[in-house]
């Protein structure tokens, strides 16, 4: 008899993959699924629950096939700047207005990593916001104001 030896972080992430997408198909297929054409409610979360599904089987397999590293350690500094950044720039980018909340936010996701320098930190917001004003404001024609009632404007 043959032991099946599965790598335990793999095997954990598609576990957590397979049951995730097995939560939201069900959950998804209690509403009303309508057809390709004309889409219902549920039809569109059973379709990422699918996906979600086949990549969690994927993983799995893969997990009985190839040995990863264990994991490292939590990069703690990343993820209490990365994760807060978009809940500070969607707090705030009524009141400061787009141009000084997309400055600010890239300004935080920038400092997660330990070797990023001030000035580089400030020379890459100001490009993250330059690009993000001609994508948005000027490409897209979206409403946003550039500069918000807190500041004055």
């Amino acid at each position: 008899m043959k032991i099946i030896h599965i790598d335990t972080t793999n095997g954990l992430c598609g576990a957590l993959f397979v049951v995730l997408g097995l939560f939201f198909a069900y959950q998804s297929w209690m509403m009303d699924m309508g057809t390709a054409l004309r889409m219902g409610p549920g039809y569109f979360p059973l379709l990422l629950a699918g996906i979600l599904l086949l990549l969690g089987i994927i993983v799995l397999i893969q997990a009985t096939r190839v040995a990863s590293e264990p994991i490292g350690p939590l990069a703690w500094r990343g993820m209490l700047l990365i994760l807060p950044a978009p809940i500070f720039f969607g707090l705030t980018v009524r009141g400061l207005g787009f141009l000084p909340a997309i400055f600010i936010t890239a300004l935080i996701a920038s400092f997660a990593s330990m070797r990023m320098k001030p000035i580089t930190a400030l020379i890459l917001s100001a490009g993250v916001t330059l690009f993000s004003y001609l994508v948005f404001s000027r490409g897209l024609s979206l409403p946003y104001r550039p500069f918000g009632p807190w500041l004055g404007f």
